[in-house]
């Protein structure tokens, strides 16, 4: 009887000592976020409007269009590992105000809310998406149009993730060369790097979807010219489809005050003496430039090698900012879109910590000047940083303290700036959430 208790008793101290290592594992990796494969997917719906409408690139009248060059799109990058999806999507609009966004997520129900990013190329040939007052007691939108925008963004994220299949991630950043952008206010002060993230099939290396993160303001065109476009954006994302396969997705980057394209006519100076030229204006250019970049950004990514159980981790912070500026406060409280705000003039913006891999990625709502995201990427954890500008709210420049109304030349960027404190409270929030995040991978 005593040798059978015996057995009985190291049978049940065997099994409790694999329940120990098992409850230890699952503590130390909740979700499996390290342990399972990696999952992604990719999609892309049109929004170029039909019939034309005019285009907006900024606060004022829209703009009469007489016709398109390239399509506006949505376009989705779903990747899933374990219990953590995460949605980062790029729409061809100005801006995106949550206002929008959360109707999008609402219609998104596998994803957790603050796991969905959504980015606004900036381009200044679309419809206006922030109902803008227009001083006569309406706005400037057309609301039907961004109900269609909602849905089919709404569609492009839910297609993704209905896509999603086995992959490696490759990631990789450096300094993007030839003429793309400069700094219009200072020409060489401005951030020439950037990030790319690309899921590959492991049976075959193909790419599923290539993002491209990088500070520019897609302006070549304009809103004066009479085109509804995407800009540079748009033959950006169809040379690396057509180079490299799969889908393309573009986030912009710390490209406010005022990191536009390099569309200048060198040969034609406006005033030598500050350093302005007249612009190309023209398609010819923005095929230019968008090829430049989709060359740039398959010759960053080509030679990186992929990581096959990469972690992904995702936190996501609602923060506070107080709004000085008149102008963006008639915007929240006049908006036909029903824009959140608190009883002490203040708005909340989320802002998300992202970790793919070796790569670690913060958003901004709305656009950073450059020195912020240098700052940022100097502070923040990953071999590779990035930041994604005009992601989750869009609500105007975002400067430091000693920055804001400080040269004449950014007394326009101060206007539509939430306030003086809007970058202070970004880079206090932004590098909190860096330092309480899990280490990317190395």
């Amino acid at each position: 009887m005593n040798a059978r208790l015996q057995k009985w008793s190291l049978a049940l101290s065997t099994v409790g000592a694999l329940l120990g290592v098992l409850a230890f594992a699952k503590s130390d990796n909740p979700g499996g976020a390290t342990a399972a494969p990696l999952k992604v997917g990719a999609a892309v719906r049109v929004i170029t409007p039909d019939p034309l409408l005019p285009v907006s690139g900024g606060m004022g009248p829209p703009s009469p269009v007489k016709e398109k060059r390239g399509e506006l799109t949505v376009r989705a990058m779903v990747l899933q590992k374990g219990e953590t999806t995460l949605a980062m999507v790029g729409v061809d609009l100005l801006g995106f105000p949550s206002a929008l966004g959360d109707r999008v997520r609402a219609k998104v129900t596998r994803i957790p809310a603050d796991h969905i990013l959504i980015g606004a190329s900036h381009t200044h040939s679309a419809p206006d998406a922030y109902a803008f007052p227009d001083g006569k007691g309406g706005h400037t939108a057309h609301l039907p149009y961004l109900d269609l925008v909602v849905d089919k963004a709404a569609e492009a994220i839910n297609a993704a993730l209905d896509a999603l299949e086995p992959a490696w991630l490759k990631t990789a950043h450096g300094e993007a060369q030839g003429r793309i952008a400069y700094n219009y206010y200072a020409p060489d002060l401005y951030d020439r790097r950037m990030g790319v993230i690309q899921a590959v099939r492991p049976a075959d290396g193909k790419p599923i979807a290539t993002l491209v993160n990088y500070a520019i303001h897609p302006e070549v065109l304009g809103s004066g010219v009479g085109i509804c476009s995407p800009d540079a954006i748009g033959p950006m994302c169809e040379r690396i489809e057509k180079e490299a396969g799969g889908v393309a997705v573009f986030m912009n980057g710390a490209q406010g005050g005022m990191i536009t394209a390099d569309n200048r006519n060198l040969n034609d100076p406006k005033d030598p003496q500050r350093a302005y030229w007249n612009d190309l204006r023209t398609w010819e250019e923005c095929l230019r430039i968008g090829n430049l970049m989709a060359s740039e950004a398959l010759r960053l990514i080509g030679p990186a090698k992929p990581a096959k159980e990469p972690a992904v981790h995702v936190n996501a912070q609602s923060v506070r900012f107080p709004v000085q500026s008149p102008q963006l406060w008639a915007v929240v409280t006049q908006s036909p879109l029903k824009y959140r705000k608190n009883l002490d003039q203040s708005i909340n913006a989320t802002i998300n910590l992202v970790n793919l891999g070796d790569t670690q990625i913060i958003t901004a709502p709305g656009e950073a000047l450059p020195n912020i995201g240098f700052y940022l990427k100097r502070k923040m954890r990953g071999k590779h940083n990035l930041v994604f500008g005009l992601t989750n709210e869009a609500f105007g420049y975002i400067l430091t303290k000693v920055d804001y109304n400080s040269f004449p030349r950014y007394d326009y960027v101060s206007r539509v700036s939430l306030g003086e404190m809007t970058g202070e409270i970004l880079i206090e929030k932004a590098l909190e959430m860096s330092t309480k995040a899990p280490a990317p991978d190395q």
